[in-house]
């Protein structure tokens, strides 16, 4: 009886023995879970950094994504983080240096250089070394090496060659933080910008094609330099305007084309709709809205980034012209591209040159004449003696690329003018109709003449042909 009373004392013991050491083993786990968690609290050092003057160094910290790497290696143990101030990060930095770390290719060397300055032990100011014979060698987050050196005679403490400004700035419990005066950069990252940038110095020789002969000036086309996007083009405006009826139009060497940085067509539809509202000028409209082709390259040059400023004739200059003058193919694009000035000029900057240099030739997109711009009677008056015109309606429309401003004449070179005047001069005449709009077809680009009875009638005639 007292044997097996004996033997059950001795059971009941080794039970309690092992449920103590799984207790034991349990609480064991638990705190250890606890460490590995990493729980911060608000008196860290991480949380004192974000709060701290350093920044700079702060917001690359969580643009490298290491805020919870950082919390695990707290978790574990103490660590030191060596701050540069922000003056070394904001202006101190190389520009093209800083730019290649936060490319987002570069991640990795950004975590690399932001881990060189945490070491994960606790340094304070009493255990950095004393002379610049006692160097101590501390492994960082990175697995590369940083050197502490002082100076006996100042007293001054130093990281490599970046001097201490502010040893234990931040003392907490979990690390502490020392203010540096510039940027810490291990050599694996510096190999790496030195790599990058060479690669970019490596300019290859890309393959050219057989060069190209323009049609219109049988000469080899020069190709546009590059221009950024929304800068006026570097090429003159003939090179891409269309060399003739009958061959396509050159490709555009500004900056629109397939950007569509400028809608051209839909400004070049602004200002005739303008012409037509304005009144006076129905017979410019007419010529522009029929003659497709010369509207068509008028909006392509607009939408390529080039400007453009039109002197419209009025209707009455318009009713002077002769059959002789308009019978001849192309005759009506003719007299329009000498009404063209491939610039931006409204009615204050023309009258401005001409008060300053007394005459002004502008070049027009007709090759190779130019209009003459002078001053008379406080205006700007365009062309020569008899065949001028008086600068009538000013700005009718300005947007910035088009202008147009109102003459009361039609101009022409002084070459054609001479020849015309040795020729017969015949006057078209139209008869007017009662109820509709007294129209003749009079060339093949069916340009139209209009009974001045029949306004109203004419602008609904041009505003459909216009899609409005």
């Amino acid at each position: 009886m007292a044997f097996m009373f004996f033997n059950s004392l001795l059971l009941l013991l080794l039970l309690l023995q092992i449920s103590c050491s799984r207790f034991s083993l349990a609480l064991q786990e638990n705190s250890s879970a606890t460490v590995r968690s990493g729980q911060i609290n608000s008196n860290s050092v991480l949380v004192a950094l974000l709060d701290s003057h350093y920044t700079e160094l702060a917001e690359l910290v969580e643009k490298a994504l290491l805020l919870q790497t950082l919390e695990e290696t707290v978790g574990k143990h103490n660590i030191t983080i060596f701050a540069p101030k922000n003056e070394a990060l904001e202006r101190d930095l190389d520009p093209e240096f800083k730019r290649f770390l936060l490319e987002p290719g570069n991640l990795k060397s950004l975590q690399t250089l932001l881990l060189y300055h945490i070491v994960p032990a606790r340094i304070d100011r009493h255990s950095w070394p004393k002379s610049t014979s006692a160097l101590t060698h501390h492994f960082t987050l990175s697995n590369e090496r940083v050197e502490l050196s002082g100076d006996d005679s100042s007293g001054e403490k130093f990281i490599g060659s970046a001097k201490v400004i502010s040893s234990n700035a931040v003392d907490r419990p979990d690390g502490v933080i020392h203010g540096i005066e510039q940027l810490l950069i291990p050599r694996s990252v510096q190999q790496d910008f030195n790599n990058r940038r060479s690669l970019r110095s490596i300019s290859a020789v890309k393959p050219e094609g057989a060069p190209e002969v323009d049609p219109r000036t049988h000469r080899l086309k020069k190709p546009a330099p590059p221009v950024k996007p929304g800068a006026p083009p570097v090429l003159p405006i003939y090179d891409a305007m269309a060399p003739g009826p009958s061959l396509a139009p050159a490709p555009a060497p500004g900056p629109g084309g397939p950007h569509h940085h400028f809608n051209g067509m839909r400004q070049v539809k602004d200002f005739i709709q303008t012409l037509i509202q304005y009144g006076g000028y129905n017979e410019m409209a007419d010529i522009l809205v029929n003659l497709t082709s010369l509207a068509t390259e008028m909006g392509r040059l607009v939408s390529e980034g080039y400007v453009l400023t039109v002197l419209a004739p009025n209707d009455e200059a318009m009713a002077k012209l002769t059959t002789d003058q308009l019978s001849e193919p192309g005759a009506p694009e003719q007299i329009i591209y000498y009404h063209i000035i491939p610039e931006y000029q409204t009615e204050e900057s023309m009258y401005n040159a001409v008060r300053r240099f007394g005459k002004v030739s502008y070049d027009t997109l007709r090759l190779p004449h130019k209009v003459l711009a002078q001053e008379a009677d406080g205006s700007v008056r365009f062309g020569h003696s008899d065949g001028s015109a008086y600068l009538f309606d000013p700005d009718i429309y300005t947007d910035g690329r088009i202008s147009v401003q109102g003459i009361d004449g039609v101009l022409f070179p002084l070459e054609e003018k001479a020849k015309e005047e040795k020729k017969t001069i015949k006057v078209a005449t139209v008869k007017p109709r009662r109820g509709i709009v007294a129209a003749a077809t009079l060339l093949p680009g069916n340009f139209w003449w209009v009974n001045q009875h029949s306004i109203k009638s004419w602008n609904d005639v041009l505003l459909s042909a216009l899609g409005f």
